[in-house]
């Protein structure tokens, strides 16, 4: 049985989310709710140190529990929850920049110059500036639960397609 390092809160934390049914339906019309789910799915991630030393056995205890299969089935947790973000992230930034391109062909049809819709226009265009730069967030803290893993678990597992940047 695999060791759960995620979010303990039961039903409602990163499991119901990062467990991939409801990737695809998270929202992306909110931006503080699109980043409110992101922090729970970056749990993982947050607690990264903590889930590995106390994971991890000390060298008295290493006979008793095998290091490979806990690094093992840390970096695929990993793994799964960094694919889940990705995904969910290009999917609202495709969604987002959709209706940007519709309202720019929108305005570019108005002849009257509706203000309303460049204000709906700008409001969409600062949320895809968002969504993206949650792209580069997403890398770095990627990158980063990365080289924790591999400085704890690089003498013991190596995963067959791990890259570190």
């Amino acid at each position: 049985m695999a060791a759960s390092y995620g979010n303990s809160e039961g039903p409602r934390g990163d499991e119901d989310i990062a467990d991939g049914q409801r990737t695809a339906s998270i929202g992306c019309d909110d931006f503080g709710l699109f980043q409110d789910v992101l922090k729970r799915l970056r749990t993982i991630d947050d607690r990264v140190i903590n889930a590995l030393n106390t994971s991890l056995p000390t060298d008295s205890f290493r006979a008793k529990v095998s290091s490979e299969q806990q690094c093992k089935d840390f970096y695929e947790q990993l793994h799964k929850a960094h694919s889940q973000r990705e995904t969910v992230i290009k999917k609202c930034v495709t969604d987002v920049s959709a209706i940007v391109e519709g309202l720019r062909v929108k305005r570019q049809n108005d002849s009257n110059n509706n203000v309303e819709l460049t204000r709906q226009l700008r409001k969409e265009q600062n949320k895809l500036r968002q969504m993206q730069q949650e792209l580069h967030i997403e890398e770095v803290v990627q990158d980063r639960s990365l080289k924790v893993f591999y400085e704890r678990c690089r003498l013991i597992y190596v995963p067959p397609t791990f890259r570190l940047s």
